[in-house]
């Protein structure tokens, strides 16, 4: 098939396949003398995986990282991603059925407690972990991880709350230096709330700066307050963290 062919049956873009060709993720097994990419059966089966993998939040490059290592097992990564995909889906329809009877709530239909409000919500499992373990140690995440654990649901989303007000302070500060003093009160609130369940050393907090724009996931999450932001972020971080260490 030809690379347009392969777009249009995936869903994706042309330049989305010029792109992982470039980077050597997905290669082609043939170019014609026109230039044309021609994609085998083996090609399309590379991007169904590389595509379960994009859907689940893994950046490109550690996508390469994975499929090109001779250890890779297809059938193994195709398990895990179902695995992947249905305890997701089983989060989602419990939150689905919060929701639903929130809203009867609010319409007067049912009444619900304190406690169904939170169901479907657990912030306890963190998507990032692994990273942040290969970053900082086992030591500061298992703490970490406690200090969340000993939290009710209720200070949970209150904490949560907190973190995206932040968001939004930074996102309507981004068009200021990350060195302005507005940019850098805002960052030491966000350092703050930070240590509350964590114990951040100012250079893992500027390395976490730096992963907000590494990791793919972490920059979609937080420029949904504004793009840009996370990069704002990063930036305003390794000021904070440099001023600290001064």
């Amino acid at each position: 098939m030809r690379v347009k062919e392969v777009a249009e049956l995936a869903g994706i873009s042309v330049r989305t396949l010029h792109h992982y060709d470039e980077i050597g993720l997905l290669v082609p097994d043939e170019v014609t003398e026109a230039g044309y990419r021609i994609y085998s059966e083996g090609n399309l089966e590379m991007l169904q995986q590389i595509l379960f993998f994009r859907e689940l939040g893994f950046p490109l490059k550690r996508i390469k990282e994975i499929v090109t290592d001779p250890k890779f097992d297809r059938l193994a990564a195709l398990e895990m991603h179902r695995n992947m995909l249905l305890e997701r889906r089983k989060r989602l329809d419990n939150m689905l059925g919060t929701l639903e009877k929130t809203i009867k709530h609010m319409k007067g239909e049912i009444a619900i407690s304190v406690q169904e409000r939170f169901e479907g919500f657990d912030f306890s499992k963190n998507p990032y972990e692994q990273e942040a373990r290969e970053r900082w140690g086992d030591e500061a995440v298992d703490r970490s991880n406690a200090k969340i654990r000993s939290m009710s649901k209720g200070e949970v989303a209150a904490l949560q709350d907190e973190m995206n007000a932040v968001y939004r302070k930074l996102a309507s500060l981004k068009h200021k230096a990350p060195d302005s003093d507005e940019a850098q009160a805002a960052i030491g609130e966000w350092y703050n709330l930070l240590q509350r369940f964590g114990n951040y050393s100012p250079e893992a907090f500027k390395n976490l700066g730096q992963m907000y724009v590494d990791d793919e996931r972490f920059t979609k999450n937080i420029d949904q307050f504004g793009e840009g932001l996370a990069a704002f972020m990063r930036d305003a971080m390794a000021v904070y963290a440099d001023s600290l260490q001064a």
